[in-house]
């Protein structure tokens, strides 16, 4: 795989490694048990997510997870520990060496860095005898549930956020699309007692993570009659407490660490909704 120099890209894009884990060999990287290894910092979200997903799958056997500390540790934002893959995967790589990580144990490059790709190949190539997280008749319906929370319930309560009160009918525009989103997920899971059914998809990673955030992050820049209204879905929140008293979601959920992140890079405004705690996710079991 060629990678386009970071001295030639924009840094919103750096980097570019987007490999994948096909079927069999005749696809150069496949699927074999201790080949490859995951590098994540759960802190963040995309990170905490492919934590969730290897946890589901049972695959701490089949390929091992390296886990980071919360903040990076390289004066670029990257992590000194990454520094070699990065290098080796790319001639001449000047730019932070970043989580998450897929590296191939073999060839001591990096496979992939692209967080989608990383966990549809996670669950199509390395499922063992883990629940079918990718399910083929669901498959655009999983890509609708990640699309509502990437656009309409994280973007959504940034911009608010952003905007704060002071901005008025621009303020309520994305208020008024993250309180949909949240009750169509209400709708779904008053019903049922996963996002699709009665098992956990790669839907629920989404969601979960989502909340996370949500209740630990935005909050921060919310206020409070935003966040009653956010806290007004109880099937969606009791879900959410649900899932953070299962191992395979708590294991790797270090709320302090999510909190320290956010920290580290936020230069927001802290708004009155920053009191309000929807979940204990503190009580949730390690």
């Amino acid at each position: 795989m060629s990678v386009v120099p970071s001295s030639l890209l924009p840094a919103s894009a750096l980097p570019a490694f987007r490999g994948r884990i096909g079927r069999d060999v005749r696809s150069g990287h496949y699927a074999v048990p201790h080949r490859y290894r995951l590098h994540v910092a759960p802190s963040g979200p995309g990170c905490l997510g492919i934590a969730l997903t290897h946890g589901l799958l049972g695959l701490d056997d089949t390929l091992p997870l390296t886990v980071l500390p919360d903040t990076p540790d390289a004066p670029d934002g990257g992590y000194a520990v990454l520094r070699p893959l990065y290098e080796a995967s790319a001639h001449l790589y000047d730019g932070p060496a970043s989580a998450p990580v897929l590296s191939d144990g073999w060839t001591g490059r990096i496979v992939t860095t692209h967080v989608p790709d990383i966990l549809r190949d996670l669950a199509l190539r390395f499922r063992g005898d883990g629940p079918d997280l990718l399910p083929e008749e669901h498959r655009a319906e999983i890509d609708a549930v990640a699309e509502l929370c990437g656009r309409s319930v994280n973007r959504a309560a940034q911009r608010a956020g952003e905007l704060g009160l002071d901005d008025g009918a621009a303020h309520r525009e994305p208020l008024g699309v993250l309180f949909a989103a949240l009750d169509s997920l209400e709708d779904r899971l008053a019903r049922r007692p996963y996002v699709l059914g009665d098992g956990p998809t790669l839907a629920d990673v989404h969601v979960w993570i989502t909340l996370v955030q949500l209740d630990t992050v935005h909050r921060w820049h919310l206020d409070a009659a935003a966040m009653d209204r956010v806290a007004a879905h109880p099937a969606l929140w009791a879900y959410a407490q649900r899932l953070a008293a299962r191992p395979e979601f708590a294991r790797h959920l270090d709320i302090d660490a999510v909190l320290r992140r956010h920290r580290a890079h936020c230069r927001g405004r802290e708004a009155a909704g920053a009191g309000i705690r929807i979940v204990d996710w503190s009580a949730a079991p390690r």
